[in-house]
């Protein structure tokens, strides 16, 4: 039965949210005190079992909540007015994740053109030069002044093999998902899954590369997470990113699935607008990645 498009659907009471609440608890909780064993040299088996477990509760909890809200969908329950709420909150969503990346961008900016410089001697703030009178000002900068390695090593990520053909295969995946979002509005149900699935098989293909540089950069030019405030950055950017991309290689793959359970219409398919949305904005933030992190 049709809901009424004058009327808002009004879901029922849902034990999710809290269950939500409590997965994050275990999560962060857990991070926290694997990384501060990582920092006292003893990993904690603790921390890590507590981090393990507050993933799979938030796991649980993204999947019993979007099936119940898919089911309900199903139903014909949502009327427009509850759509353009769903629209409205997938664009903060995406705004809050470009002020996430907009953090570290910016931290990233701040050391490269200020922090360094000033270490370096240069501006009001570089009489620093005077307690390092040797260190080099120069990027990347693996090794803070006070371990007596002021030259920074040159061997670093070559952005001309792995991350180059990263770039390629994410624009790419861009590129198919419109594509498939093309064909969907058309109601070409075989060439949706054609080209969607070539969209998750491009996104898994990225992690795959992405998994090959860290070992790459951590086996043969010694860059870890702990290389002064280049290999701090690089990590977190590219870390960060590749999550990103992990959960957005997920949501792909669930409207897939989607698509081949015959879910979606011509008219009524927002889940799969709000998936592309989320896959161009990670596309566009590793074009940004891999200018400034990469390139520059």
């Amino acid at each position: 039965m049709e809901h009424s498009p004058q009327a808002y659907y009004v879901p029922a009471q849902s034990h999710w949210p809290i269950i939500g609440a409590v997965g994050l608890f275990f999560t962060f909780g857990g991070a926290g005190l694997f990384l501060h064993s990582l920092q006292q040299g003893q990993p904690s088996l603790f921390g890590q079992i507590i981090l393990f477990s507050g993933v799979l509760i938030m796991a649980g909890m993204l999947f019993g909540w979007f099936a119940t809200v898919i089911a309900e969908g199903r139903k014909g329950l949502y009327s427009p007015q509850l759509d353009l709420s769903f629209r409205f909150g997938m664009s903060w969503f995406i705004f809050s994740e470009v002020m996430f990346f907009f953090a570290f961008f910016g931290a990233l900016f701040y050391v490269r053109v200020f922090a360094v410089p000033w270490l370096g001697g240069e501006g009001d703030k570089g009489l620093s030069n005077m307690l390092w009178p040797d260190f080099n000002a120069a990027w990347p900068l693996l090794h803070a002044p006070d371990t007596g390695q002021f030259t920074p090593i040159k061997d670093i990520i070559d952005p001309w093999h792995v991350p180059v053909i990263n770039t390629v295969l994410l624009v790419t995946s861009s590129v198919t998902l419109v594509i498939a979002h093309k064909a969907l509005k058309q109601g070409k149900r075989n060439m949706i899954k054609l080209w969607l699935g070539i969209t998750v098989v491009l996104g898994v293909s990225f992690l795959g590369l992405q998994m090959t540089e860290y070992a790459e950069a951590y086996k043969h030019l010694d860059l870890k997470l702990s290389s002064g405030i280049y290999g701090a950055t690089f990590f977190l950017l590219t870390g960060f990113h590749a999550a990103h991309v992990t959960i957005g290689s997920i949501i792909l793959f669930v409207l897939l699935y989607r698509v081949f359970k015959g879910h979606f219409t011509q008219e009524n398919h927002f889940a799969f607008e709000a998936g592309s949305w989320y896959w161009h904005f990670v596309d566009v933030v590793w074009i940004l990645l891999f200018t400034l992190v990469y390139l520059v």
